[in-house]
């Protein structure tokens, strides 16, 4: 120290005050966890494509510097994921899986239906998600449909028409709105909306609706098959908002 200068009391940050938040840093992960990290980046994106074959544990330690125990342990995280799979045989070893539509579709409606057993996610929640995605699907349904897809539509609205079982007309009633999805040529949308309306029927499987009920649905998926095959998307759009706004009011209501 020189002149009059005075030593600075050292600054002790309070115990309460020690997080990363505070000191504006990231906790380091642990190193299996930061190795299944950039490999997952790389598939997903792009990088590493369904079917191409990953380094060996012994090549991935040399690239990471870690021990070919973490490389395991990042390899584990990344298989429970489904990202990889690993063959045995002169031909095996650890792939980038190809992952199905279907095999997307089940997860999520599993982990939906585990959010809505938990009361994560309101009744209003699914039906608003529900709305959202089938409102603009039947407009582009009625731009891209084939003949079949009419075809199939009417048939689950008439078979809906002639059985008095409520499972049944339940079924029909996922058959239509299936159908109308597929009539989108967007796979996408498929795997977004039926379990959205599987967890939906899960959730109110309880709710036993009148047959006025079921007359007013039959009609307006037969009024719904008509703007599709007119190819009026805007009609096909409003149509398919006012059906849904009856089952809103169906499941409100009881």
């Amino acid at each position: 120290m020189t002149g009059t200068q005075t030593a600075r009391p050292e600054q002790v940050i309070p115990a309460d005050r020690k997080g990363p938040e505070v000191l504006g840093v990231t906790r380091v992960r642990p190193a299996y966890q930061q190795v299944a990290d950039q490999l997952r980046e790389r598939i997903l994106d792009g990088s590493l494509t369904a079917g191409d074959r990953l380094p060996t544990e012994i090549e991935l330690s040399e690239i990471f510097g870690v021990s070919r125990s973490t490389i395991r342990e990042a390899l584990r995280v990344l298989a429970s994921k489904d990202l990889i799979r690993t063959t045995r045989g002169t031909t095996g070893g650890t792939f980038v899986a190809r992952v199905q539509f279907d095999q997307v579709s089940e997860y999520l409606e599993m982990s939906l239906g585990l959010m809505s057993g938990a009361r994560d996610i309101t009744l209003d929640n699914l039906l608003e998600a529900r709305e959202s995605l089938e409102v603009p699907a039947a407009g582009l349904a009625a731009l891209r449909h084939a003949d079949e897809h009419l075809t199939l539509m009417r048939q689950a609205v008439e078979r809906e028409k002639l059985t008095r079982a409520r499972g049944r007309k339940f079924r029909e009633h996922v058959t239509f709105h299936g159908v109308l999805v597929e009539a989108t040529g967007n796979q996408l949308l498929g795997v977004m909306v039926e379990p959205v309306f599987r967890v939906l029927q899960a959730r109110t499987a309880d709710r036993d609706m009148p047959a006025e009920y079921w007359s007013q649905i039959d009609a307006e998926h037969t009024e719904i098959c008509g703007y599709v095959q007119a190819r009026d998307e805007a009609g096909a759009r409003e149509a398919m908002r006012a059906h849904l706004g009856t089952v809103r009011r169906a499941y409100e209501q009881r």
